[in-house]
């Protein structure tokens, strides 16, 4: 699992067919503190609604993002797992 903020959304005129439908956002891993960036932005699966400026956590799990796209052949890895409560 890795905190992250949402600070943008992603838009595609081709993607793989079992994303479509599917809200990609993007994410910037944060250190601990919440503030520091850690590391690149990552494009992330969201099913829970989250908006730019939501403090979230990221998990890598490949397992949830084939459950949730119903699909063994998805190129998705990291989905929001959680939205933190302000």
């Amino acid at each position: 699992m890795l905190p992250a903020i949402i600070v943008g959304n992603a838009t595609a005129t081709v993607k793989h067919p079992s994303l479509s439908g599917q809200r990609l956002l993007i994410a910037q891993p944060v250190m601990l503190d919440g503030k520091s960036p850690e590391g690149y932005p990552q494009l992330v699966l969201d099913t829970l609604g989250a908006r730019v400026g939501d403090r979230v956590i990221l998990v890598s799990d490949g397992s949830l993002s084939i459950q949730t796209l119903r699909s063994k052949n998805a190129p998705a890895r990291w989905s929001v797992f959680g939205i933190q409560d302000t």
